[in-house]
């Protein structure tokens, strides 16, 4: 669920505040009310492209790879690992791999990459960008191994394969209020180049990139459902 309009609990509303400051959580809450009543998001857009040696060692107890289908399709059948059959067949049909890390055949954590335009979290909008990048998405901890920085560690580990490939680097996007998130974006060496703002929903959207997504290829755009594109052959 998105970061914008989920209810927070009393323990991530204490951590917030203790990691964050009253001026961010009062932001926050703000932000999410307004989202109760109007689709209205911002996206910071951010780029890595040197490895932070720190972040390239983990607990010995956890194993990371680039996970292979049949073992993702296993994994598929659990729900707490927020995958599906559908998810899978449509990520790698276009050729996106998923980095994860295991704790035994326990799946702690994962986090996806493409180097093709990929849909966001809202039906309609899709992601593209610079093709000298790959476009991370979908990064995903179990509440169970939280705390492991796993994602941060999980990402420069990728990004060292993908170097090694001849990307300059990894490009994604956090809503402006998933602090946790961004939080591990900059630990490990990412920074901002822009804001996408989006509004609207229902798969009609308004959406809004700055210069500096523009300067460096990354935009959200809207793709017709497919009711609407065969509504337009069938009138040609």
């Amino acid at each position: 669920m998105s970061a914008s309009n989920r209810i927070m609990d009393k323990s991530e509303i204490a951590s917030n505040l203790k990691h964050h400051g009253t001026f961010k959580m009062v932001e926050d809450i703000a932000f999410r009310s307004l989202n109760k009543f109007v689709f209205f998001r911002v996206l910071k857009a951010m780029k890595v492209e040197t490895i932070n040696p720190e972040f390239l060692k983990c607990n010995e107890n956890f194993r990371g790879l680039f996970l292979p289908e049949g073992m993702l399709r296993n994994f598929a059948r659990n729900p707490e690992y927020e995958l599906s059959d559908r998810f899978l067949d449509q990520a790698i049909e276009k050729g996106d791999e998923c980095y994860g890390f295991l704790d035994g055949d326990v799946l702690a954590a994962y986090g996806w990459y493409s180097n093709k335009p990929t849909e966001a979290a809202w039906p309609g909008l899709v992601i593209h960008f610079n093709d000298q990048y790959i476009y991370m998405y979908k990064g995903f901890t179990h509440f169970n191994y939280r705390g492991h920085r796993l994602h941060a560690i999980g990402k420069t580990m990728a990004l060292a394969d993908y170097l090694a490939r001849g990307y300059r680097g990894l490009v994604s996007y956090a809503e402006w209020n998933n602090f946790d998130s961004l939080r591990s974006n900059y630990r490990m060496g990412c920074t901002d180049f822009g804001n996408i703002y989006v509004a609207g929903g229902f798969n009609h959207y308004f959406v809004h990139s700055d210069v500096g997504c523009g300067r460096n290829g990354f935009g959200l755009e809207r793709v017709r459902p497919v009711s609407e594109r065969a509504m337009a052959v069938s009138w040609r």
